[in-house]
């Protein structure tokens, strides 16, 4: 895929970055004073992420079995990108990163702030751990292995069969008019029916979703790529999501919303739905996920899809190799072939309930959500995420807009406006 951003821009952007406030003790920028037999490895796991246990506990095996080689753990939340731009602009960057493909990572193949790691894949004889359509996710346009695939999730609508129960909806809404029937009986009965992030990338999510309801995966890809939302089809899902969110399906005040109030109201039941990705369904207490079903977004008439949707990425978490990797490459293949071991993938799985863009027959049993979903198959359709197409510039600009979108009264045709407002000068 072409880069939206050059080398120039890269600079640009991230000369501009206040790097004393920006890290933190643990900061990259102290990645190149680190002695070559040291490897630093920057990741987004180490605090409260999802896996970060396992990822811990998978670094003291590491380091018990290769004694002579020493690991240093680099741990950034949310800012890891901009994080990690900052210390390669001063050379200093760490060894490895584990981030997603997503917004400004888009970027770095292309302008060098990591290398194509396709030949090291081969190799070191990986290829063949990694499913194809995960392959297929991270080779940019240009024939390069952006990073090695390891994290996915899958992306369906979590049902809490209990709340519908109590409110009289006797099963889990399939189209768009019993969702907005069973949208009215919950209310009636004090319970919100779909929570959603409204004001970050939760909400973003599944408005892309419901707009692709009557749109091709091709259609879908030309407009995130373009920001045109003009089409027939493409104008046809925003007044899906209009009539849904006027006729009270999404919880109060959804634009205010974030990831967090969301997985909060419904691990609580006060909520009855909730889009959710492997990390929150793994999230759900035991007495709540007995009684709770996964499955697609309810479709309306004419829908291009015959089965409700569910999104899916195999783009959640990859190594990448950094210019200051390659030095110390002996030391990054021992840690990748670590990585990529059976019984390391089968822990996170096992462990802590992750979807992988790996090989294995491991099941996430203590996870039973996590692999309902995994077992939805051929019952959904998959729709496509749009990480992958949308211009780095216009990323955060969509989130501000998702805000506005989900403000009930505002129209489709300003819903559009918005949307199409956020990639002006992408």
């Amino acid at each position: 895929m072409p880069s939206t951003m050059s080398r120039r821009g890269f600079l640009a952007a991230g000369g501009g970055l206040a790097a004393a406030s920006a890290l933190s003790g643990c900061s990259a920028l102290a990645a190149a004073d680190d002695d070559p037999g040291t490897l630093v490895v920057h990741s987004q796991l180490g605090t409260t992420a999802p896996g970060s246990p396992t990822y811990l506990s998978a670094l003291d095996r590491f380091r018990k079995e290769n004694p002579g080689l020493k690991v240093r753990n680099l741990v950034n939340g949310d800012d890891l990108a901009q994080v990690y731009e900052t210390s390669r602009l001063a050379r200093k960057e760490p060894d490895v990163v584990m981030v997603n493909l997503y917004d400004k990572t888009l970027a770095w193949t292309d302008v060098g702030a990591t290398v194509d790691v396709k030949g090291y894949l081969d190799d070191w004889g990986l290829r063949e751990r990694v499913l194809p359509v995960a392959l297929d996710a991270w080779t940019d346009g240009k024939g390069r292995v952006r990073a090695f695939p390891y994290f996915a999730t899958n992306w369906p609508i979590a049902y809490n069969r209990a709340l519908l129960d109590k409110a009289g909806v006797d099963r889990v809404p399939a189209t768009g008019d019993e969702l907005i029937a069973a949208a009215g009986k919950l209310r009636r009965k004090g319970i919100a029916p779909v929570t959603v992030g409204g004001n970050d990338w939760t909400g973003q999510k599944l408005l892309a979703q419901i707009i692709q309801t009557f749109l091709t995966e091709d259609e879908a890809r030309h407009v995130y790529a373009t920001g045109d939302f003009g089409g027939r089809c493409a104008r046809q899902g925003l007044e899906y999501f209009v009539e849904l969110r006027d006729a009270g399906v999404f919880a109060d005040k959804a634009q205010g919303l974030t990831s967090d109030s969301m997985t909060t109201q419904f691990n609580t039941q006060a909520a009855a739905m909730q889009s959710a990705m492997s990390s929150a369904l793994a999230k759900v207490p035991a007495e709540v996920a007995r009684h709770t079903d996964v499955g697609g977004w309810p479709l309306a008439p004419g829908a291009a899809h015959d089965k409700p949707t569910i999104l899916r990425t195999y783009t959640l978490i990859g190594f990448w190799i950094s210019p200051n990797g390659t030095k110390k490459i002996d030391a990054v293949e021992k840690f990748l072939r670590f990585m990529y071991r059976q019984d390391t993938v089968s822990r996170f799985i096992k462990e802590a309930g992750r979807d992988m863009a790996l090989r294995s027959d491991t099941v996430s049993s203590d996870f039973p959500l996590v692999a309902a979903a995994q077992r939805l198959g051929g019952d959904v359709s998959q729709v496509l995420l749009p990480d992958l197409f949308v211009p780095p510039s216009a990323t955060q600009p969509l989130i501000t807009a998702t805000s506005t979108s989900f403000t009930r009264g505002t129209s489709a045709a300003k819903v559009r406006s918005v949307l199409e407002a956020a990639y002006r000068g992408a």
